[in-house]
């Protein structure tokens, strides 16, 4: 069961023309345009698509991109359990590229706290709802912060593996607020916003924000250096930690990869309780969506064949030495 906030990611893709000689304006033509179902609603499909059962609970806005979002998640077998909003309306973040380069996001939102009607609705919508995970995937547009997370998180049936993840691009967000919770996968920027460290290196960083969100498992990604996983505060144990190095071998799009991770390391944690396979196969997963275009679901037979490749190339590499 996702719950967190949709975001529709809109690419336009246009061509240069130049700029504009009177003004120092740039000038692009448009070539076309397509939308992509994401914030924490392609966590889901990123589930359903690895063969969970996906429920999903947001708060869309009364318009067109509310039934286009409804339509593709149920399109992808996604239940979709979505609160409208007449007050607010569904986010859209639209991003100008011309020739692989993105020149400017356009933002439609409103950050405003949902109500407390729909936080309640919410919690009515966790509690009915039978799962053997949550995940609380948190972009901070309305329905995740200080005072909602609490109520919230006090739905959730005992028992429900618990998993949290706040990817906050331009907003603030604090993975701390998310306590007690099996599994959480934050970024450095996130992990250092939350602690007020900017100076800690990263394996005293990440111990620090194990025991402060006394959640049981960490994987803290790092971006192009991989990710490191604490599952243990000890500061002697040396299997309390373990570092993953990317599996990335060629960017083109890196926006959606922390959400592929996250599905794909909870569905991992729920089906063998195994650390380290869960970081393995959330860092395979985050690698796949990095290499294709737009923010689309993750399917295990693209991982399995970066898993093969890998193998492949350890392989090669072994007998070379």
């Amino acid at each position: 069961h996702v719950v967190g906030d949709t975001i529709v990611d809109t690419y336009s893709y246009c061509g240069m023309i130049g700029g504009v000689t009177k003004t120092p304006t740039m000038s692009v033509l448009f070539q076309q345009k397509v939308d992509y179902t994401g914030g924490a609603a392609i966590v889901a499909k990123h589930l359903n698509a690895a063969g969970a059962d996906a429920i999903f609970s947001t708060v869309l806005g009364n318009d067109a991109l509310k039934d286009f979002v409804i339509d593709d998640l149920e399109k992808d077998g996604v239940k979709v359990q979505c609160i409208i909003d007449n007050t607010r309306p569904t986010t859209n973040k639209n991003v100008i590229v011309a020739e692989g380069h993105r020149l400017l996001k356009i933002d439609t939102l409103d950050n405003r706290s949902i109500s407390d009607r729909n936080v309640l609705r919410l919690k009515k919508q966790i509690q009915a709802s039978p799962a053997d995970a949550v995940v609380f995937s948190d972009f901070r547009h309305g329905i995740f912060n200080r005072h909602t997370i609490p109520e919230l998180t006090s739905a959730i049936p005992d028992g429900v593996f618990r998993a949290a993840d706040s990817q906050v691009a331009s907003r603030w967000g604090n993975i701390l607020e998310f306590e007690d919770f099996d599994l959480i996968t934050p970024n450095e920027r996130e992990a250092r916003f939350s602690l007020g460290d900017q100076d800690s290196v990263i394996r005293p960083l990440a111990l620090e924000l194990r025991r402060r969100s006394r959640c049981k498992t960490l994987i803290l990604k790092l971006g192009e250096r991989g990710i490191i996983t604490y599952r243990s505060d000890s500061p002697i144990d040396y299997r309390a930690f373990f570092a993953i190095d990317t599996f990335v071998d060629n960017v083109v799009d890196a926006v959606g990869a922390g959400d592929a991770l996250l599905a794909y390391s909870t569905l991992a944690m729920v089906a063998t309780k195994n650390e380290v396979i869960a970081s393995i196969l959330g860092c395979m997963a985050a690698g796949v969506e990095c290499e294709i275009d737009g923010n689309r679901p993750v399917k295990p037979e693209t991982v399995k064949e970066k898993i093969h490749r890998v193998e492949t190339q350890t392989q090669y590499s072994y007998e070379g030495h």
